[in-house]
């Protein structure tokens, strides 16, 4: 009884997994629209049965990423640079937001450790330390998105923001060196209270993000 409900536990979080992965090779360009997902080629790549693919390519379905064609398996749908676009707007939208509440409670904690995290992934970008880059690229906004004490919002923009192929961007070192020179101007920002240049400078992120994805797909393989 104990395994089978370990496994019960443990299937979502992999199907979950699975998703996220089908998503970034979707969102960064690695297959396109009109490729097929096929189950068994994916769970061989990944090391893992067909099931938790199925389950996570019905998850793709529902957010409108792949499509079902009877009879042939899933689909890639189409995604255009204006779903791009709204993709991202979405999330700069709530970033903003969330940063325009955090502003007024910051301290020299935070901000000290905002200067902290800048620092490391300005040695993470130089280093091509992509892991590394994703992770403290988080650990910047969630500082801020826990000064805003806006639970809902953080957890719309964390479900938004899985449709951010992060890897793509931390193997990027012109945007990684592009996201320092950000949060540097945004730490400024704080420290004099210029609570519109501080959101300003967070949608400009937003739409860089926006711009690069872009130009990434349009690329020539």
């Amino acid at each position: 009884m104990a395994d089978k409900r370990t496994a019960l536990r443990r299937r979502p979080q992999l199907s979950e997994e699975v998703a996220s992965h089908v998503r970034h090779r979707i969102m960064s360009g690695e297959v396109s629209p009109g490729d097929f997902i096929r189950l068994d080629e994916t769970a061989a790549e990944l090391g893992v049965s067909v099931t938790p693919v199925r389950e996570a390519l019905l998850t793709l379905r529902g957010e409108g990423i792949v499509e079902l064609v009877p009879h042939r398996g899933y689909v890639v749908s189409p995604l255009t640079p204006t779903d791009i676009v709204d993709i991202f707007w979405l999330q700069g939208t709530i970033a903003v937001e969330l940063v325009r509440r955090a502003a007024p409670k910051i301290t020299e904690t935070e901000l000290d450790r905002l200067a902290e995290l800048t620092a490391a992934l300005s040695t993470a970008v130089e280093n091509g330390k992509a892991e590394d880059v994703e992770n403290i690229e988080f650990e910047f906004h969630r500082v801020l998105n826990r000064l805003a004490e806006s639970s809902k919002l953080a957890w719309f923009l964390n479900n938004a923001t899985r449709y951010t192929p992060t890897r793509l961007y931390a193997t990027d070192r012109e945007w990684g060196r592009a996201a320092v020179r950000n949060h540097e101007e945004l730490i400024e920002a704080l420290v004099r209270n210029d609570i519109d240049a501080a959101c300003e400078l967070m949608k400009q992120q937003f739409t860089d993000g926006a711009e690069r994805l872009i130009a990434h797909r349009a690329s020539p393989s």
